[in-house]
Parts: structure tokens; sequence; C-alpha cells
């Protein structure tokens, strides 16, 4: 028989780590090492455990550190300078020759279920709580954007995946666990999504930034419909999320990631980071600095060279590109790195650079995008927004004689998208959503690796598939 330390899925069956509790609402988690059900029995209690639920999301398995080995360095935006770093766990994946036993997707796997855990457990218990019922639903709506968000992560990085919409007070029901159809996961997802509009407030509550609204779910609702071209629906959320008026197109691209400017009115969801507290700080400029340099970190921990953008994209952007600037710094030495989410720490891997997961202009690109699959257009909305974005990074706006045809206007979105959200973990995914992902990964690997379809997922971590063989089936050709 299998011990609890063996069993798939440990972050779905097993109670995580509980620390102190503070007031900061980064920092509130469970102080009990009870049984969930004991422990969730007032509003306070539930509040701990929402913010655990968020806190998840800043962890090294997700957009802490690895999503940006799996996102960004995955696509030929950017690279990792040492492919023999770690013991090749991150290189490899950079050049498309991970294996099952890469540690990298382990962690994410476990990683994005005790998030989904987290979620569930206060999904379960919500219910026999007292209090408002405002509160109440907004909590509940925050869980439900928070799983759907996860669930959308993974299907993307594995395909199916065991969809588990509940808590397992008995770990050995894991057993039972398989992997889910995609279609199946994806319904859940929007339905999660559609649930958490409707149950969400629509404005930022100030003495409580990071949040997720109903605009957070509209937005990534909508998203979850141009990826499965469903491009009706997407086209009305994304309408949805316009038309509300609660956000606002920042004229300055600089503006939108002043570190000193989170939360602003671009911003519809993003990571919260805080350098105040030990553990809850962002690793991104020792991540992100190159190896050996001290002028991005001001010699505060080591520096490891992830995400370095390559040199094909650094000098891919047009002149006058104002968002070059702002996206790639330049070391005294030459070396580029990104500059994206970068403050230097008060100590290693511990700043409060916020990373964005969402913002107003992918709502605007995106329902640029959806019109044009429905019907090409060289008067209209899309084609104003497309240019919107183009004027604001300095560029010239496209005249109807550049972009003559659906395919053109394809082209210049995804083109435009690469540049506009370079190093937000969007260029895997439009790559793949997009169905370029092959061709332009094998242009841009110039001989040095060959990606194939199978490739386009990861293989499921082996410790999954070793842990219930009968049930757990790996991706092909893995």
């Amino acid at each position: 028989m299998k011990t609890l330390s063996n069993i798939a899925l440990i972050g779905l069956v097993l109670t995580s780590s509980l620390c102190s509790s503070c007031s900061d609402f980064l920092d509130q988690e469970p102080s009990s090492n009870g049984s969930v059900p004991a422990f969730y029995k007032t509003e306070t209690d539930i509040a701990q455990g929402v913010a655990a639920a968020y806190n998840a999301l800043m962890a090294t398995s997700q957009y802490g550190a690895n999503f940006i080995y799996l996102m960004e360095i995955r696509s030929d935006n950017t690279y990792t300078e040492s492919i023999t770093n770690s013991g090749g766990i991150y290189g490899d994946i950079d050049l498309f020759r991970e294996t099952s036993y890469n540690t990298v997707l382990e962690n994410t796997w476990i990683g994005c279920y005790d998030g989904i855990k987290r979620c569930n457990i206060i999904l379960d218990r919500i219910s026999n709580v007292s209090m408002a019922e405002e509160t109440r639903n907004k909590y509940k709506g925050e869980m439900l954007f928070l799983r759907a968000l996860t669930y959308f992560n993974m299907v993307r990085l594995w395909g199916d995946v065991p969809l588990v919409l509940h808590y397992y007070e008995d770990p050995f029901k894991a057993f039972e666990l398989g992997r889910t159809p995609l279609n199946e996961v994806y319904n859940q997802i929007k339905a999660d999504l559609i649930d958490a509009a409707k149950l969400l407030p629509e404005k930022v509550d100030p003495s409580r930034f990071g949040g997720a609204l109903s605009g957070s779910a509209k937005t990534l609702l909508g998203k979850v419909y141009l990826t499965l071209k469903d491009y009706s629906n997407a086209s009305q959320v994304l309408k949805e999320v316009i038309d509300s008026n609660q956000y606002k197109f920042i004229s300055d691209y600089t503006e939108i990631f002043d570190v000193q400017n989170k939360n602003n009115s671009e911003s519809i969801f993003e990571i919260q980071y805080t350098d105040a507290i030990t553990g809850l700080g962002s690793a991104f400029a020792n991540l992100f600095a190159p190896i050996g340099s001290s002028e991005v970190t001001k010699g505060v921990g080591g520096t490891e060279g992830n995400n370095e953008p390559t040199g094909e994209f650094y000098s891919s952007y047009s002149d006058g590109d104002l968002r070059q600037n702002v996206s790639i710094g330049k070391l005294s030495d030459g070396r580029i790195y990104c500059k994206k989410f970068v403050k230097s720490p008060v100590l290693a891997n511990q700043s409060d650079a916020n990373f964005i997961v969402l913002r107003y202009t992918d709502v605007l690109l995106m329902y640029a995008e959806a019109l044009n699959e429905i019907s090409f257009s060289t008067s209209g909305e899309a084609f104003k927004y497309l240019n919107d974005v183009r004027q604001r990074a300095g560029l010239q706006e496209y005249t109807a004689q550049e972009i003559n045809s659906q395919d053109t206007f394809r082209d210049a979105i995804l083109k435009e998208r690469r540049y506009e959200f370079a190093f937000e973990n969007q260029r895997w995914f439009d790559l793949l959503r997009t169905g370029k992902a092959v061709e332009v990964m094998n242009a841009s690997a110039k001989g040095e690796f060959t990606v194939k379809a199978y490739q386009l997922v990861f293989p499921i971590p082996q410790s999954q598939i070793d842990t219930a063989p009968d049930i757990m089936v790996q991706n092909a050709e893995y």
C-alpha cells in the first residue's frame, strides 16, 4: 500500500503547513494544525483561508517563478542564461527536452493543486459560517475565480487534468482520481467564472487591494472563450468589461509598470507582493538579473540570469517603440535583462514588485481579435483599439492598405501582443491559441532544437503517474 507521502495530487488531499496569522491581508493563514472542519468556524477563519488561497499564487511553484519558465522562457521571447543551472531543469524546458521527471513540472503541479485545495476548503465550508451575505458572496466569488484561473493555467500546460471540486477528508480518495477530459474542465472553468462575475463586487475596496473583482472574472472568462475560439461570447463579455468604465487605458506605458503605481487603473488582477514580510516578497530581480551582475539587485542576493530577452527579440522592436526600454534593461557591460516587475530587493528574493496577470489593454486587444474573427473590417472598434495600442507605443497607426484582410489583422494582433505583453506570461499561450507555436519556435531555434506537436503540452509529472499508473495516463509520446 502507498504511504501518504506518495499519494498523487498531494496539494489536494493533505492540509498544508499552516503558519501564524498576521493582520496583513497577504499573510492571513490559519494558525491551527488541527483538522480543517474544526478550524473554519468564524468569519475570521474564512478570511484567513481566503488569504491563504491568494498566497498560493505568489509561491515559487506558480507566479513567483515556475510559470515564468513554463509560459515565457518556453517561448521565443526569452531564455535561461545557464542551461546547466540546477541540474538543467530550467534549461531543459527552454530547449524542449524536459522529461516527466523534471522537478519544475512536479512542483508546479503540486503547487497548483495546493491552491485549488485551499479554494475548495472555503467553498465547501463558507455556507455554514455566519457572516454578512455581501461578504460571503465576495469570498465565494474570489475562490471561484482563483480556482478557475489555476485550472485554466493547468489545462493549457498539461491538457486533461484531474478536476477536483471538493476538499478530501480521506486522502486515499485521491486514488480514485484520473484525468478529466479537457472539455469538462473548461466547462467548469466557465461555470466558475460566470458565477464569480455575479458574486464579486465591481469596484475595488481601497482597504484591500488585490482581491478579484467582477471585471477580473469577466476578463478571464473572455480569455477562456477566445482560447476556445468562441468569438461571439468572447466579444460579448469583453465588451461588458469595456462598458463597465472601471478600468482605464493609461496613456503612458511606463506608468503601468512603475512599482510605485501598483494596482493602478489599468490593472485588473495582479499578484500582490510585499518586502515588509519575509517570504512574501517577489524574487524577480534576483531571478532575472544576468549571472554575476549586481546593478539590478544592488548586490543583494545572487543573480540567476533567467527570463533573459533573446537578442532576436530585442533587435526586433521597431525604431521608436517606447515599450522596449520599459520592458528591457541594459547593464553597463551591454547585457540585457527583463526589466518589467523588477525592483531592487531589500533582502535576497524579497522585493515588493507585483506581477500583473490581467490588465485592460489585454481586454482591448482580445476584443479586437474576437471582432476580427467574427468579421474583418477596416473600420470600427477592432482597428481603433489596435491603433490605440500602437499610438501609445510611439508607433505609426496601421492603415487599411497595410492591413487589408482578416489574415493580416490576425498577424498584426499577434505581433502587437508580443511587444505589448512581453514577459507577462502571455507569449507561449498566444502562440498556442493561434496555432503558431511549432512554426514560430522552430524558426527561432535556428537548428538548436526541434519542436514537435506533442510538445505543445508538458508531460504529466512522473510521480503522479507512478502513484496511480492505472488511471493517470501520460501525455502521448512522453
